[in-house]
């Protein structure tokens, strides 16, 4: 083994990589349960290429056969439900983890300085895991797959002067029809997880060049990352797997919120569902797209949400890192953010009624509010 080591070392720096960013990588001794999300989003990246290729191996990505070849999944190839719970499972969970991973780099500090590309980078590749879910969400070709993707293409249309050229892009057609289908498999399957691989390496390259946060925002001592944290965050994974399958054999649906319920019907031309929706974790910003009556304030205001994100290192103008550190009003206005956040998700996914709308208006505020204002209350804190 050692001569193998040898050769493969003298062609490719494959032992200074792994203790680079392995074995000898010089971490914080304090990280706590909120760094596990991090480790999960690696864990959940792959089952979904994994459980993806899979299914793209029996799937049919025409309008004719797309419903019909889910089913054969589901009731004739060996262990197909199975894979396709993974994955839809693993949608859900990529978000959950993600979301969780963004809220601990905001409640401790992980993207001011030196550690606003790292932030950036990392909103990037937010982005393109939802333009990743939405192109999944169309490929079982079933009525809310049809009318969702129908909903969301349409909103591109507000865009001055290229708005009608993008959306018959995106369509490959003059409307939804089988060549948008098959235009969607193909972002689904290789070119946007090809972009996401990419992403994920440079996120990775960026925080071993300026190092990991910790709870504290100081520096503290280090350790190496194995087998310290290779031992604490496979236990970590052994137990989010333990609930994920959980989930995967007992609840894969979750009462529609992970796989809609007007998705068991093919795709309708002719008949509109009554409650056109997206999946759970697009839904607070179609919260805020419905909720204002101007369609093309609506998609600035969404997009706006988004945008926020990527601008966040220049708006905290607090010199402390650390949530324990800073004011009580820090952590009410982070409080009241991920109520907002959440309540936007909620009404999102619920009927559009009058009392719908009044509290995505007000989530809305409240979630501008926390961004705009945060120049001004982060001074003293």
């Amino acid at each position: 083994m050692s001569k193998i080591s040898l050769w493969i070392n003298t062609r490719f720096p494959l032992k200074e990589m792994w203790n680079d960013h392995a074995a000898k990588y010089p971490t914080p001794k304090n990280l706590n349960f909120w760094y596990f999300f991090g480790v999960f989003s690696l864990v959940v990246l792959v089952n979904q290429i994994a459980t993806g290729i899979w299914l793209a191996m029996v799937y049919t990505p025409t309008s004719a056969d797309a419903f019909s070849s889910v089913e054969h999944i589901m009731r004739d190839v060996p262990f197909g439900w199975l894979l396709r719970y993974m994955h839809a499972v693993g949608a859900s969970a990529f978000f959950i983890v993600i979301y969780l991973h963004m809220y601990r780099g905001i409640m401790y500090g992980s993207f001011k300085a030196p550690r606003e590309l790292l932030w950036l980078i990392g909103m990037f590749l937010y982005v393109i895991l939802l333009v990743e879910s939405a192109s999944g969400y169309v490929l079982p070709w079933g009525q809310m797959s049809f009318w969702a993707i129908k909903v969301l293409i349409t909103v591109f249309s507000v865009i001055p002067f290229v708005g009608k050229q993008i959306v018959i892009w995106l369509q490959g057609d003059y409307n939804v029809s089988g060549v948008t289908l098959h235009r969607f498999f193909a972002f689904h399957v290789i070119a946007i997880p090809l972009l996401i691989l990419f992403l994920v390496w440079m996120h990775i390259i960026a925080l071993h060049r300026v190092g990991s946060n910790n709870p504290t925002g100081m520096d503290v001592e280090k350790i190496p990352f194995h087998p310290y944290y290779t031992v604490k965050d496979l236990s970590g994974v052994i137990v989010f797997l333990f609930l994920f399958f959980l989930i995967v054999f007992y609840a894969p649906t979750l009462g529609g919120y992970f796989l809609e319920n007007a998705n068991f019907a093919p795709a309708n031309l002719l008949v509109t569902p009554l409650h056109i929706a997206p999946p759970w974790y697009l839904a607070p910003y179609y919260s805020i797209l419905r909720a204002i009556p101007n369609k093309l304030m609506g998609v600035s205001l969404a997009t706006g949400a988004i945008v926020l994100l990527f601008i966040l290192p220049w708006l905290d103008r607090s010199p402390l890192k650390s949530i324990h550190e800073r004011s009580v009003w820090i952590k009410v206005a982070l409080t009241l953010f991920v109520i907002s956040f959440v309540g936007l998700g909620f009404c999102g996914t619920e009927n559009l009624t009058d009392t719908n709308i009044l509290f995505s208006r007000i989530f809305t505020v409240i979630y501008y509010l926390f961004f705009l204002t945060m120049p001004f209350y982060t001074k003293k804190m």
